[in-house]
């Protein structure tokens, strides 16, 4: 089972929707015992940073998402739930965040459309098991703000913008895409599968322990 973590702010339906049309069990829960017996969990997100955080901390779901990731299950952070992963925002003020990867997350600056909405190419910058059978091709993008990540071994993928955006970050068992996969089209379900197969693959690993 996969946990689409609840904490009031996201796409949660289509997530999980996208989520069981890979054939795969989806449950929307706030409920910490059972984000904790899942196979993987998504954390997904729309709104401000600020808000998310405190969504978390009210609902105690700060601590049940790190405690999540100590467990070494994939967690992926879909959007906003991406940026979540990282150690500050500047949105609306200076906020902490889940510092589960280290860097910044800050506004796009520059005499262009903000937000960037729409269809971007990926690059896919070095090898991760999201990218097996994958092609690099386009995606869908909303958001004002953008990742800057302080190890450059975090960084899995990029797009254009203006300048180079981070799009997919990973390290270990810890994901996220900056973009939408459930809306993405065939790429964005074909990572999203990959995420899932990630999921599966540490389930039999753990049993085999």
């Amino acid at each position: 089972m996969i946990a689409i973590i609840d904490y009031g702010m996201g796409n949660l339906h289509s997530v999980s929707k996208a989520v069981e049309r890979l054939g795969v069990e989806a449950k929307v829960t706030s409920d910490e015992r059972e984000i904790m017996s899942s196979e993987g969990a998504i954390l997904p997100g729309v709104g401000a940073f600020g808000d998310a955080m405190d969504n978390l901390r009210q609902t105690g779901l700060h601590d049940a998402v790190l405690h999540y990731a100590a467990t070494g299950k994939p967690l992926l952070g879909i959007c906003l739930g991406m940026q979540l992963l990282f150690t500050e925002s500047e949105e609306h003020g200076s906020h902490k965040g889940l510092n589960l990867l280290p860097g910044s997350v800050v506004r796009f600056r520059g005499d262009y459309k903000v937000p960037h909405m729409g269809w971007n190419r990926l690059e896919f910058r070095q090898a991760s098991p999201l990218f097996a059978e994958a092609e690099q091709g386009h995606v869908y993008f909303v958001h004002s703000y953008h990742v800057k990540p302080e190890r450059a071994s975090d960084l899995l993928a990029t797009t254009d913008y203006h300048q180079q955006v981070t799009a997919i970050v990973g390290r270990g068992n810890v994901f996220g895409m900056q973009f939408h996969p459930e809306k993405s089209g065939a790429l964005g379900i074909k990572l999203l599968g990959n995420f899932l197969r990630i999921t599966e693959h540490t389930s039999i690993e753990a049993g085999n322990a």
